[in-house]
């Protein structure tokens, strides 16, 4: 009885101090309430505040870092053009990585009828079977060190990637340098990539994007530029062996060929490099095509519940032009846009001028800015995705900000400079990825 009669007591004292520091806290917490801005304290409790500071309000203590400089200094870029034509570039970085690429003036812009599809095929067969290695080997030996190989294809070039760390240069650069000179080209292997192939190209066909580029430049362009990046199956089919190793000999020659590393010392890349390229014959080979901007409508019929419709125009110049260039990327990010659920594009957010038509009008889906340039031109517009019946209306929207922007007066001095930061500092992130530096030194 007495045990009982204590832990009542305990529990009565324990009340009467909970009572009491809530007391305490309730007036602790009007009192900062009432001395703060506003905010949290002053919706729970119910107490009033003072007006809220000015944005530019000193906070004390804070100390606010000065903004970076408009030009910021890249890293020193080395470069050595071997004997016979191919080019060694490099550009020290900091850490404990380093990327080699090869990169060779070559694309579906040097295709002809009958080798249509053939850039493609040779992306899929990057790193396979050589005449050194078998394909396991060569998977072997990148997987040995940690690395990571890929290669690209678009229209003006073919791309092979090797990323490491430093130690491992040497046996990055010999195993990068074989798949790319001397592919074996195995019948049973070139029958096995067609197929993966058809079903890559078969999904990108799929996606309204890469259908809507893909007409855009064979309606846009007459001459090479026309040419598909996403071929046919009939194509693809037409593709054998003999058809891979005369389109290598005719285009990887050379003078087209770019050795690219970034966080490598430049003299030992050379030292290295220079042995396995120098023997490539130094020949010209097949000049660039030329491609004519014409303009035109192109109209197709999918089963969708949406439409994508594009509006574009040609972008003098191209990559060449860096003035020119640097106007069209803050053009797209002054534009910028996006859909209903997306992140990621530039400029993204309730600032961009296309944004707001995503939430003004229900029947459109997404709408943003593109572009996509090429060594002497490009080709930059709108691109939404809409009801079909809106579709006349969506046009009519993305000729009026258009418009908008090349009427003097339309965009403020603040919209511009926002604009400009945001386009600044996605070029400052892409020069920190050891892929885009090496894409930078191919036009130095």
């Amino acid at each position: 009885m007495r045990r009982a009669v204590s832990g009542l007591s305990a529990l009565k004292r324990h009340r009467a101090d909970a009572q009491m520091m809530n007391i305490a806290i309730r007036s602790a917490s009007t009192s900062v309430a009432q001395s703060s801005s506003g905010g949290f304290w002053t919706w729970l409790t119910g107490a009033r505040s003072n007006a809220l500071p000015p944005p530019d309000f000193a906070l004390p203590g804070v100390t606010i870092p000065p903004p970076l400089p408009d030009l910021v200094e890249p890293g020193k870029t080395k470069i050595t053009t071997l004997s016979n034509g191919v080019k060694i570039a490099s550009e020290t970085s900091a850490g404990s990585s380093c990327s080699v690429g090869v990169y060779i003036d070559c694309g579906s812009v040097y295709e002809a009828p009958e080798t249509t599809g053939v850039s493609q095929l040779l992306k899929t067969m990057a790193f396979v079977t050589t005449t050194n290695r078998s394909e396991l080997r060569v998977v072997r030996e990148i997987e040995a060190i940690g690395g990571s190989a890929k290669a690209s294809a678009s229209r003006e070039m073919m791309s092979y990637t090797y990323g490491a760390l430093k130690t491992y240069m040497p046996e990055m650069v010999e195993v990068l340098i074989d798949c790319v000179r001397n592919p074996a080209f195995l019948d049973w292997e070139v029958k096995e990539q067609i197929l993966r192939l058809k079903a890559e190209l078969a999904k990108a066909s799929s996606n309204p994007e890469k259908l809507l580029l893909e007409a855009l430049h064979s309606t846009g362009y007459s001459g090479a530029l026309a040419n598909p990046l996403i071929a046919s199956e009939s194509s693809i089919s037409r593709l054998n062996t003999d058809v891979l190793e005369q389109f290598i000999f005719e285009n990887y020659t050379a003078p087209r060929i770019v050795l690219a590393a970034s966080g490598v010392d430049h003299d030992e890349l050379v030292s290295i490099a220079e042995p396995l390229l120098s023997d490539i014959p130094n020949v010209t080979g097949t000049t660039r095509p030329k491609s004519t901007y014409v303009g035109g409508e192109y109209r197709r019929t999918a089963d969708s519940l949406n439409t994508d419709v594009a509006l574009a125009f040609e972008v003098p110049g191209g990559w060449l032009k860096e003035k020119d260039f640097a106007t069209v990327s803050v053009l797209q990010t002054l534009l910028g846009g996006g859909g209903t659920f997306s992140w990621g594009r530039q400029g993204k957010g309730l600032h961009s001028r296309l944004n707001h038509l995503v939430t003004e009008f229900d029947q459109i889906k997404s709408i943003s800015a593109f572009k996509d340039v090429h060594s002497n031109t490009g080709i930059f517009g709108i691109h939404a995705s809409t009801d079909a019946s809106f579709v006349p209306k969506a046009i009519d929207l993305a000729a009026r900000e258009l418009t908008s922007i090349a009427t003097p007066g339309q965009v403020d001095q603040s919209q511009l400079d926002r604009a400009k930061a945001s386009a600044k500092s996605a070029i400052l992130v892409n020069l920190e990825s050891k892929v885009h530096t090496k894409l930078q030194m191919l036009y130095i």
